[in-house]
C-alpha cells in the first residue's frame, strides 16, 4: 500500500467515523431493544495468504448461525429480521469496519476481504487478488454485489448456496478485482468511494 493510500484511508475513516457516531450511536440502541446481545459480530477474514484479522461487523444472523460457515444465502437470509435486512441493503452494518481501517487491516477501497477457506482452497486466485490491501467497498462490490446476491437469494440449501458461490460468484469478483489492481490510483479510489456513498440513496 502506498503511502498516499495510507494517508487517504486514514484522513477519510477517522472523519467518517465522527461524522457516523451518533448514527452508530442510534442503530445500536435499536439492535440492542430489538435484537438484544451481541451487538457486533466478529468475522475471520484474510488480508493476505496466511494473515488473518477479525472483521467487525454489526450483528445481522441470529446468534450462532454463523457455526454453518461460508457466505450468506437465501438459506440465511429468510432467518434475518427486517431489522438485519435493513441495516444489509443500507450497508450501515459495514459502519464499523472503520475502526479496522485505522488498524490497517483494510483499506476503503480493495477487494472485499474473504474466507480462510476460500483462500487455502484457491490459493493462487486469492495470492494475485489480496496483492491490494482488502477494502470496505470496491469494483466489484458496486458491479457484482447486486447480481451476487440475486444469485445466493435462489439457494435454499447451505450447499446449493456454497456451490453457487464458488462456481459463479468467486471468480467474477476476483476478475473485478484484478482490474482494479491494474488501474488503481487515489482518484479512483474516491469516484469509488462517492459511488458507495451515494448507492444507499437511490
Amino acid at each position: 500500500m502506498s503511502v498516499g493510500k495510507r494517508v487517504l484511508d486514514l484522513v477519510l475513516a477517522v472523519t467518517l467515523g465522527l461524522l457516523l457516531l451518533p448514527l452508530m450511536c442510534v442503530l445500536m440502541a435499536v439492535l440492542l431493544i430489538t435484537e438484544g446481545r451481541p451487538l457486533f459480530y466478529i468475522s475471520e477474514r484474510m488480508r493476505a495468504p496466511g494473515r488473518g484479522f477479525g472483521l467487525i461487523k454489526l450483528r445481522t444472523m441470529p446468534v450462532g448461525s454463523d457455526k454453518v460457515g461460508g457466505v450468506t444465502g437465501g438459506d440465511k437470509q429468510r432467518q434475518m429480521s427486517r431489522m438485519h435486512r435493513l441495516l444489509r441493503r443500507s450497508r450501515a452494518d459495514e459502519i464499523p469496519q472503520l475502526w479496522n481501517v485505522i488498524r490497517g487491516d483494510m483499506s476503503l477501497v480493495g477487494p472485499r476481504p474473504p474466507l480462510r477457506r476460500y483462500v487455502e482452497d484457491y490459493p493462487d486466485l486469492y495470492a494475485a487478488v489480496l496483492a491490494c490491501r482488502p477494502g470496505i467497498t470496491g469494483l466489484a462490490s458496486l458491479v457484482y454485489h447486486a447480481h451476487e446476491e440475486r444469485l445466493l437469494a435462489a439457494c435454499d440449501t447451505p450447499e446449493a448456496t456454497e456451490a453457487t458461490y464458488r462456481r459463479r460468484c468467486i471468480p467474477q469478483k476476483a476478475r473485478l478485482d484484478l482490474i482494479y489492481a491494474r488501474h488503481r490510483t487515489l482518484c479512483w479510489d474516491l469516484v469509488l468511494i462517492g459511488r458507495t456513498a451515494i448507492k444507499p440513496f437511490r
